[in-house]
């Protein structure tokens, strides 16, 4: 059976005048089915351009940024929200293809198919009788 563990949230994000803030974790829901396992993920406010999927060494990370700006005319005195980020990190299972990965993103919900490694299926060898 594949495996999809959460890491926990990492690199908190500072800016030079800022304290140093943990990005929200999206919540996530993973199903599997014989032929791998769908996972989608809350990202609300998200532009499609600012979405970002790696696999690096059976870790997923999913991240995104989005931009509430600051209201016209006014300068920022103290800003920790202008630039929400959503980051988590999953732990794939060997026998899921990180290779194979799709992605989608509609309305705010990021959606990856990770599908399950092909097994080899034994092959049948005929013994004839001379």
């Amino acid at each position: 059976m594949p495996e999809i563990n959460p890491v926990g949230d990492a690199f908190p994000i500072s800016g030079d005048d800022t304290p140093t803030v943990d990005p929200m974790s999206p919540a996530v829901d993973v199903y599997e089915d014989d032929n791998g396992i769908s996972l989608w993920a809350d990202m609300p406010g998200v532009p499609k351009d600012q979405v970002a999927v790696h696999i690096q060494d059976n870790a997923l990370t999913i991240a995104g940024t989005m931009s509430l700006g600051a209201p016209d005319a006014m300068q920022p005195i103290h800003a920790e929200i202008t630039s929400p980020r959503y980051q988590r990190v999953f732990t794939l299972s060997r026998d899921l293809d990180a290779d194979k990965v799709q992605a989608s993103f509609d309305a705010g919900v990021l959606h990856l198919r990770i599908p399950k490694m092909m097994q080899e299926r034994p092959k049948r060898i005929e013994v004839r009788v001379n």
